[in-house]
């Protein structure tokens, strides 16, 4: 109980994360319907071309704005304090907010170097490296984030994200975002996943009627 309370703060970046995990893989749902067309299974994972993720990152000057008061007091509060977990994580968590993806990622590391199991840390940081074209890398640390809390929403929304656009496994994408709203019904994560199963479920349907109807 005293962990979990130890992070309740950083709550609200939480629930801004998982709506910017949809907002960051949102534009690829519409390019489902013709993948699932092109296709009508679901194939062998793919590996990102590198070059394609760095032209998917948003301009410089698209990005939204960063704290950088907070940041400076929390850089300075993280030099003065360095067992403090939490702080690392809230300077993480305002990169990651600002779509500052390469620095966010080492004050995610630097939380988990202190606590490696934190399934906080470790779902979030999932996401920073499929954002950076390396969803083996974060599925690997959905993989520690789950077994550290095995109904954790957040990492369960997060692999179906990686899964889905990472590695074009709809199937597992299903699976994880099923668990989600099993495991935590009624929560900003549940309304995501839910999201994305309805995504799925209209692009199958497209597809099948853009294809007379034949089964994937």
């Amino acid at each position: 109980m005293r962990r979990r309370g130890r992070y309740d703060r950083l709550s609200r970046f939480r629930m801004r994360k998982d709506s910017l995990a949809f907002a960051l893989s949102g534009i690829v749902f519409g390019l489902l319907v013709g993948w699932i067309i092109g296709t009508q299974q679901v194939p062998a994972p793919v590996q990102p071309e590198p070059q394609a993720a760095a032209a998917a990152a948003p301009p410089a000057s698209s990005l939204p704005p960063l704290d950088e008061a907070r940041v400076r007091a929390l850089e300075e509060q993280a030099a003065a304090e360095p067992g403090n977990v939490q702080v690392r994580l809230e300077l993480a968590d305002l990169y990651f907010d600002a779509e500052r993806y390469v620095q966010a990622g080492p004050w995610y590391e630097a939380a988990l170097a202190l606590e490696p199991d934190n399934a906080d840390a470790n779902a979030a940081v999932a996401l920073v490296y499929y954002a950076q074209g390396d969803p083996d890398r974060g599925l690997a640390h959905i993989d520690r984030a789950l077994a550290a809390d095995p109904r954790h929403a957040t990492a369960l929304l997060n692999q179906g994200i990686i899964r889905a656009f990472g590695k074009q496994d709809l199937q597992g994408a299903a699976q994880s975002w099923e668990q989600v709203v099993a495991a935590a019904p009624g929560t900003v994560q549940a309304q995501q996943a839910e999201r994305g199963l309805a995504a799925l479920r209209e692009a199958h349907q497209a597809a099948g009627g853009a294809t007379g109807g034949a089964q994937p």
